[in-house]
């Protein structure tokens, strides 16, 4: 090989290993197959959630009651623009569930919500579901310091105790929701980056409306996903 090529060569491969650095910081994948090491992250866990089979490997199984994983730390801090996915199966309970919650910690008070209820002004991103006769509806909330919004419609049903691709995403000024890739709402929206903070998934993050069913995967990216590009639920 002459030596003209092999500095092509090594071009290359530092161009691919930057491209690949670069992509791993703007987009992470966490599955929650197992309770001891998500995201990187070693989660405080709350009850006994289950591990349960999923069309793409194990999952973490919530009761609706008691079970939850606390994450100490959250994604997308000082993303502009994002998409948040998530691979799970609502199983039926009550009406209002909050099943991920990702906060902004309040610098001054040191606290990611209001100790109860749903209204509070830390700026967070949620993943909702509302179950009614066997049946669900997705909520998917944006808030932050320049305004927030809610992605709901009660009309678009889905049946429980089935796995489902979810995703909401921000392009820079429209927020959009979908299930299995297709969209459910969407309205423009100002946002501004959220701080650190932490995460909470199985209920909010301050203990209020628990999930029951079941989370097998999230990714997050600091950019606006076409669907195309959405996580999948294998058939």
């Amino acid at each position: 090989m002459s030596r003209c090529s092999i500095k092509i060569a090594a071009l290359l491969g530092v161009l691919a290993i930057s491209a690949s650095g670069a992509w791993a910081q703007d987009q992470t994948l966490w599955k929650f197959n197992n309770l001891s090491r998500i995201g990187g992250q070693a989660p405080k866990v709350e009850g006994a959630p289950q591990l349960v089979d999923s069309p793409v490997g194990k999952a973490v199984q919530f009761n609706g009651a008691d079970t939850a994983l606390f994450f100490s730390s959250r994604p997308l801090v000082g993303a502009k623009t994002f998409t948040i996915e998530a691979i799970f199966r609502p199983e039926g309970g009550a009406f209002e569930q909050r099943w991920m919650h990702i906060a902004e910690t309040d610098p001054k008070t040191g606290l990611d919500a209001n100790p109860g209820g749903t209204s509070d002004p830390n700026p967070r991103f949620m993943f909702e579901v509302r179950v009614k006769d066997g049946q669900w509806y997705l909520d998917a909330f944006v808030n932050s310091a320049a305004g927030s919004k809610a992605l709901i419609d009660p009309k678009k049903l889905h049946p429980v105790d089935q796995w489902y691709a979810v995703a909401q995403s921000y392009d820079g000024k429209t927020y959009r929701s979908y299930v299995n890739g297709v969209l459910e709402n969407e309205a423009e929206v100002a946002f501004t980056p959220h701080g650190a903070g932490h995460m909470m998934v199985g209920v909010r993050i301050n203990h209020v409306n628990w999930f029951n069913g079941s989370v097998a995967q999230a990714r997050f990216t600091t950019h606006a996903l076409k669907p195309e590009e959405f996580l999948k639920v294998p058939k």
